[in-house]
């Protein structure tokens, strides 16, 4: 049995692999989702402190408490970040890396800096709400570029949108042992579209994994292709 921890991209919650749990628990292992501090059904604790560290130590203090090792810690989109920067943190309680279509930053890079695109688009659309500067709302036109495409889990997935804290995409990832968290094992899991589009940088840190799968679907996999992408996670675990 593994214990996979699961964490979601920005706007998100634990809600986004709903349908991806389900798979990894019939097989016998044992599965976290949890929600960013500030998001979903943990929206009523935003405020202008929440950074990428804030939710770094969400995962850090998860993995403490529920003394958890050997596990398989999966992150998609944003939550590349957040796990990069937990596998600097508590390296030893984690046997595998999984960059799910997710963000592969190096020490000192923001999320800003490694998509400066959608970065830019969400951007253009920040409000500030209670002294929170916000990004990514449910109206948002970047919402669409999640590649979710079939009507009724667009809607699903659009009426479950939090915004996201813009300040947890512009801190700057700090590492203190960045060859010790490159020394795990990683497996990435890529989207066509994103491999396609990206610089040959991005490409090149997209397919530095010990084992790389790809998948032709849109960015939130873990909702148009929930059973392949179980069945990608299996594998990994499996060795």
């Amino acid at each position: 049995m593994k214990t996979f921890v699961l964490v979601h991209g920005g706007g998100h919650g634990g809600w986004c692999y709903r349908r991806l749990t389900p798979f990894l628990r019939a097989a016998g292992h044992e599965v976290y989702a949890p929600t960013l501090t500030g998001l979903a059904e943990r929206k009523h604790l935003l405020r202008p402190e929440i950074d990428l560290d804030f939710h770094i130590t969400d995962i850090v203090s998860l993995l403490e408490y529920e003394d958890l090792t050997n596990v398989v810690l999966v992150g998609h989109s944003y939550g590349g970040m957040v796990i990069t920067g937990v596998a600097d943190r508590a390296g030893a309680r984690i046997g595998h890396m999984v960059y799910l279509d997710a963000a592969h930053p190096k020490n000192g890079e923001s999320l800003a800096d490694v998509s400066p695109q959608m970065m830019s688009m969400a951007l253009e659309e920040m409000r500030v709400v209670d002294g929170v500067e916000l990004v990514l709302f449910p109206d948002s036109k970047a919402i669409p570029y999640l590649g979710v495409t079939d009507p009724a889990d667009f809607a699903w997935m659009k009426s479950k949108i939090t915004p996201q804290p813009w300040k947890t995409f512009t801190q700057k990832l700090r590492i203190k042992d960045e060859a010790a968290v490159r020394a795990l094992p990683r497996t990435n899991i890529n989207c066509t579209v994103a491999l396609a589009s990206s610089s040959p940088e991005s490409r090149a840190r997209q397919l530095d994994g010990d084992r790389n799968f790809e998948i032709d679907t849109g960015h939130d996999l873990m909702i148009t292709e929930p059973k392949a992408v179980a069945g990608m996670l299996l594998e990994t675990a499996a060795t």
